[in-house]
């Protein structure tokens, strides 16, 4: 128990640092924006309120993005940029933080303690868990990746 709350607590002091950094940054890229030629885009009605809707309604969402995985970031960022106001943007941190600090130190414990058994036991079985992990991920990598190049059959089109 004492390992995740160890665990747990240095998780947390690194995702308050990296999220509310990534807010900070967000705040300074809406600034220096608000500054630059994006300034006339960025003070049209439509942005006005989609800004007002997330200074509003945006911290819940700041919250559950620490439970996904790729979102986080964009979350913090977008608080940031559209000037979220700290009264509600660090509950949210807060919050969020706290949860994702727990579920990476509870599971990723797990997952190290059970990897180090497997590979402490029973080696051959480790390594080749390990390889057909790397396998299926370099598997659906190529995948997706044929998927998104048009086939040579496909007629290509100029759109200029």
């Amino acid at each position: 128990m004492d390992k995740i709350a160890v665990t747990a607590g240095a998780l947390y002091v690194i995702v308050l640092l990296r999220a509310g950094g990534t807010f900070a940054v967000g705040w300074l890229a809406g600034a220096g924006a608000r500054r630059s030629r994006f300034a006339g885009r960025i003070s049209s009605a439509k942005f006005q309120r989609a800004e007002r809707a997330i200074q509003r309604w945006g911290a819940p969402v700041v919250a559950v993005s620490f439970l996904t995985v790729g979102f986080q970031t964009a979350a913090n960022f977008l608080a940031g940029s559209m000037r979220m106001p700290l009264p509600r943007y660090l509950p949210a941190l807060f919050v969020g933080g706290a949860a994702w600090a727990l579920v990476y130190a509870t599971a990723g414990i797990g997952v190290l303690e059970v990897l180090g058994r497997l590979f402490a036991e029973r080696t051959a079985l480790g390594v080749s868990a390990v390889a057909a992990l790397l396998l299926a991920v370099c598997g659906v990598a190529t995948y997706l990746r044929r998927r998104a190049v048009p086939s040579s059959g496909d007629p290509v089109t100029d759109e200029s």
